[in-house]
């Protein structure tokens, strides 16, 4: 069978992939979106129940369609993001393929030749919208177990879907911190081993803080003024939204760990170094409040109590150096330790010796080339709804104005 000829590829269904099309929609350029499954699918099956998005409902939008909502200052959930992604795409008729997955891709000539589930495409130019969660990072720290049932938080659904115990939650970022509150309200003993983290305020002198990084520009922060410091991101959409301070889901009965180290039998050991993480998310807190004093002037009421810290509980004070599993009762460890890249199915040197593309704001070093929908791609809010359209749009403007392959 021949193979089909498109002008340009897009590889994925997701925010990125969605609004890579949009954009070759509105310049009237051919192209075809594959998704393995469905639009919007890490939306739809790797999130939990539960999860709400860590943007107001008012500031997520892709050009011209605001996401729909009674309460511009709630957080939409997983579902209703999935479900919006979907529309946008409807809207404009993308040309999306769902149920086909791309299995090779290949230079052909001055352009490409890509191997999916249903034969083979040669594009002209190929977009690839896979976005930044695309294989699950799960230590080789715990052997597997009969008696402890072990997941990533790509996973993880609802408490209900857990066994009988508690629960080890390793890893503090944004999907730790949100599951492991959500599980000690379903009234689970939750163990949480905290890792280096920067907590930022849910709202400062009567501001979410999506608004002051929008009205400021600092969501616009350009790759290249990129802080070294890029350790996990902590503040929370779910039950209203709220700042998140570890040492207070103690008071709820949560017991706090180090980084979790090593294993022996039935022992887990971790790192003394709880006080220290939890010092460096409040460095973060308490800088982003004084960078945030000095937008606000004297022209905002002031917010003395944000920055009263909590005392430190005894699990920091006195460290806790190991566990014992099986006499902690632990019946699940829920790993929300991140994502890795997976694109070896890129058959073209493209890739740095971590798997990482080698691009410089979407655009590789391979003529015809791109990637889109990346942390910090060009910007700090290129791996988000909002921003990623951006993005896709100095994508299209390079594919449209390129007179052939190999010429951009």
């Amino acid at each position: 069978m021949p193979a089909e000829c498109v002008d340009t590829l897009i590889i994925g269904g997701g925010q990125a992939g969605i609004a890579m099309s949009h954009q070759l929609t509105l310049r009237g350029r051919q192209h075809v979106v594959l998704e393995r499954a469905r639009v919007a699918e890490r939306w739809r099956s790797e999130r939990w129940d539960g999860l709400r998005f860590q943007f107001p409902n008012w500031s997520v939008t892709f050009p011209g369609f605001p996401l729909p909502h009674s309460n511009p200052d709630a957080f939409a959930s997983a579902a209703e993001i999935a479900a919006f992604i979907d529309a946008f795409a409807r809207s404009f008729a993308a040309p999306v393929r769902t149920g086909v997955a791309v299995t090779a891709l290949r230079r052909a000539g001055e352009g490409f030749l890509a191997e999916t589930s249903a034969g083979v495409i040669e594009a002209r130019h190929v977009v690839v919208a896979t976005g930044p969660y695309q294989r699950p990072d799960i230590p080789a720290l715990l052997p597997p177990r009969d008696d402890i049932v072990q997941l990533h938080a790509s996973a993880y659904r609802a408490p209900d879907q857990l066994p009988e115990g508690a629960v080890l939650v390793v890893g503090s970022g944004a999907s730790g911190a949100q599951i492991a509150e959500e599980l000690t309200r379903a009234g689970r003993q939750i163990y949480l081993s905290v890792g280096t983290h920067r907590r930022f305020p849910r709202r400062y002198r009567g501001r979410d803080l999506i608004r002051w990084w929008t009205d400021s520009g600092v969501t616009r922060t350009p790759v290249e003024k990129r802080g070294a410091d890029q350790s996990p991101v902590v503040f929370s959409g779910a039950y209203g939204g709220h700042s998140i301070d570890f040492r207070a889901f103690v008071a709820d009965g949560m017991v706090l760990l180090g980084r979790a180290e090593s294993v022996d039998g039935d022992i887990m050991y971790f790192g003394d170094d709880l006080a220290a993480k939890l010092a460096h998310g409040d460095k973060a807190y308490f800088a982003t409040l004084d960078a945030l004093d000095v937008l606000a002037g004297t022209d905002m009421p002031d917010e003395p109590d944000a920055r009263q810290r909590l005392a430190d509980p005894a699990c920091v004070t006195h460290p806790i150096r190991s566990l014992d599993l099986r006499a902690a009762g632990i019946g699940t460890v829920l790993w929300a330790t991140g994502y890795g890249f997976d694109f070896g199915w890129i058959e073209i040197d493209v890739l740095d010796p971590t798997g990482a593309p080698i691009q410089r704001h979407g655009v590789s070093e391979v003529p015809g080339l791109y990637f889109l929908g990346l942390a910090w791609q060009s910007a700090l809010g290129s791996a988000t709804l909002t921003g990623v359209g951006n993005d896709a749009a100095l994508i299209a403007e390079r594919i449209t104005g390129s007179c052939r392959v190999g010429t951009e």
